[in-house]
């Protein structure tokens, strides 16, 4: 599998492809992974450094990727001596290692696609330069409807649509902490991402707490993830400072033990989601829901049915939806059943199934095939002509 993005930063592709190739190998299976990392990182032994990234803004947010002479050598390198069966490019068409990857195999190539926007600009200045590139993937997953449309819509064809996967039963089976569990005066909201990323839209749920807490003063809102949230408290209302704890990034085990303890989980994103993989750990945890009526959220919460929904962007209808739930027990413990079976449509044993089913479609449709002449990136890109590589 090859990650463009830097492997010992936190993100949701990423832990994707952390968990995707950990499941991999529990079952039995030979996985090495391709991503950039910062020398000295700790990282999995599976991982092959292809060195360090560079943060760039990319796609709404700040993604650390690597490119150049040295990553392309060891792009090489990495695909000679690793007698793959299949390579697994995540976000190929992102200017980093996955690209110089999809340039350089010459094994069947699956690629998944994880980004759901309307105009992806790296989609659109691929279609025509990388297009005979892009006729070496014999075949495409997205994580969803939204990040399938996205494919369709910039680089034309099918995907497989296979969700991100979830370690249900971990969250499931999470000790609770005592001080992060609510009480009826003081009920507990979890709020989990990058907090100085606007798309994550915590200023709008800080926006939303003066409402919440006239009605319920006690009230707690505890904040997890990476950023610096001080300049968002230092513009919100006075009351919501003794209201929130900032608890930075956060351990695997934590956040499981964050979700398992509040009374509902908010996530007032204002776009840019193709998925939405905190909503199926907070349900796999048994934390109701209150979420934003993006599109790829509606489909995770199943129209609504297990998790409560309010326009993206607005506080008041944000207010009203926490208030709503926390006035409501019966309510939240409907949800919190509902969303618990909804999680396992998300498990990590029925979608790894999914992933194997498309790896050996793939390898089912390719040629069997020997390529004379020197080997390397450029060769490689050369030979990736239309009709080349095509299953």
């Amino acid at each position: 599998m090859v990650c463009p993005y830097s492997f010992d930063v936190p993100g949701g592709v990423q832990f994707h492809v952390r968990d995707l190739a950990e499941v991999f190998l529990a079952q039995g299976h030979d996985v090495s992974v391709l991503a950039p990392a910062d020398d000295g990182a700790e990282v999995p032994p599976y991982l092959v450094s292809c060195g360090r990234a560079v943060p760039v803004r990319y796609n709404g947010s700040v993604a650390r990727l690597t490119f150049g002479p040295v990553t392309s050598t060891r792009v090489t390198r990495w695909l000679e001596s690793g007698g793959f069966d299949v390579v697994h490019l995540h976000e190929p068409v992102t200017p980093s290692v996955s690209l110089m990857a999809l340039w350089a195999a010459e094994e069947p190539v699956v690629a998944t696609f994880h980004t759901a926007t309307s105009r992806s600009r790296a989609m659109h200045a691929a279609n025509p330069v990388l297009r005979p590139s892009l006729e070496k993937l014999r075949a495409r997953i997205a994580v969803s409807e939204d990040a399938a449309a996205t494919v369709r819509r910039h680089l034309g064809g099918e995907t497989y649509i296979i969700p991100n996967g979830v370690h249900v039963d971990r969250f499931g089976r999470a000790p609770r902490r005592e001080a992060w569990v609510g009480t009826d005066e003081r009920p507990t909201l979890a709020f989990l991402g990058r907090v100085d990323e606007p798309r994550k839209g915590l200023e709008v749920l800080l926006r939303a707490l003066p409402t919440v807490l006239e009605a319920r003063p006690g009230t707690r809102l505890l904040v997890a993830g990476p950023g610096d949230a001080g300049d968002l408290l230092r513009k919100a209302d006075p009351r919501v400072h003794a209201a929130v704890e900032v608890l930075g990034g956060v351990s695997d085990a934590d956040k499981e033990s964050l979700l398992r303890s509040v009374d509902a989980y908010v996530a007032p994103h204002l776009g840019g989601e193709s998925f939405g993989i905190v909503l199926v750990e907070a349900m796999a945890a048994g934390a109701p829901v209150v979420a934003s009526d993006l599109p790829a959220f509606v489909r995770v919460l199943d129209d609504g049915r297990t998790g409560v929904l309010h326009e993206a962007g607005s506080a008041p209808g944000l207010a009203a939806a926490v208030l709503a739930l926390l006035g409501d027990p019966a309510r939240r413990t409907s949800l919190s059943a509902a969303g618990r079976e909804r999680a396992r449509v998300f498990d990590w044993e029925p979608v790894s199934r999914q992933v194997m089913a498309v790896y050996e479609t793939a390898l089912a449709g390719a040629h069997a095939e020997l390529v004379d002449g020197p080997r390397g990136l450029w060769s490689r890109l050369v030979r990736s002509v239309p009709g080349g590589d095509r299953p």
